[in-house]
């Protein structure tokens, strides 16, 4: 069952930024200056919606994991993987066969649990439509094991089977949410093994290519994000002034092996 969508007095165009492929750092410098933009609007702040893709496989940090462990270092310095840090909270996440979103909420419930529940139900209602039903996670938040994937908490997307699909990690700011998500498609046994001594999540297959699940979920952004019946969602591009100022700000994502 859908969960109706809060109210919102004003109608504001809500952004859609087309998919980028681009390495780890200068991703994570994209949403965190969506996140300082929409700050600097204030109330006449808007959504943004992106979905990404990486153009060689990454492992984000939490905003507060410091501990690196040393093979992640080493798979680093081999040349396996880049390390980023990501603005968002969690745990580690291995970018490579999945896909990534982030959602830019201004005004967004202060509450936790229900804002992880308002900001995925669209995810759940896109995967609904392929006939792949997620539902939350219950497993308590912990700290045991650095990787994302190892359990399935309140703000987790899994199958009915337990595989988890959808792990998402947020950053607040004076009201203003930035929500980040990793989409598994077809992870990497192999990479995640040398990364995590384990197996990735064991998931039902895509009934479709990844392209028509992108069209899927956007589709279901336009219809289950809240605020979507605002205005519609409205594709723009960076322009050449914000990509200046992300790029100014994008050595401070980059996490060197030592």
């Amino acid at each position: 069952m859908s969960l109706p969508l809060p109210q919102e007095p004003e109608q504001r165009q809500q952004r859609l930024i087309p998919t980028l492929e681009l390495e780890g750092s200068r991703q994570m410098a994209i949403d965190a200056w969506l996140l300082d933009h929409s700050l600097e609007q204030g109330p006449v702040a808007a959504p943004v919606l992106r979905f990404y893709r990486w153009s060689r496989p990454t492992l984000s940090l939490g905003r507060h994991q410091r501990l690196i462990e040393p093979h992640w270092q080493r798979l680093a310095l081999e040349g396996q993987l880049q390390l980023v840090r990501r603005p968002s909270g969690g745990r580690a996440v291995l970018h490579a066969g999945e896909l990534t979103y982030a959602l830019i909420w201004p005004g967004a419930p202060m509450q936790r649990r229900q804002a992880y529940r308002w900001a995925c139900e669209w995810l759940r209602q896109g995967f609904a439509a392929i006939g792949l039903p997620l539902d939350f996670g219950s497993e308590p938040a912990t700290v045991q094991s650095g990787n994302c994937f190892a359990s399935g908490t309140a703000a987790d997307l899994i199958h009915p089977c337990g595989a988890k699909r959808i792990g998402s990690a947020q950053l607040w700011r004076r009201g203003h949410l930035l929500q980040h998500g990793s989409i598994l498609i077809d992870p990497p046994a192999a990479l995640w093994w040398q990364v995590f001594a384990a197996a990735p999540p064991q998931l039902p297959p895509l009934p479709i290519s990844l392209q028509e699940l992108e069209l899927e979920l956007m589709d279901a952004a336009q219809r289950h994000l809240p605020l979507a019946g605002a205005s519609p969602w409205q594709s723009q591009e960076l322009t050449p002034q914000e990509w200046r100022a992300i790029t100014e700000s994008e050595d401070r994502f980059r996490l060197s092996p030592a």
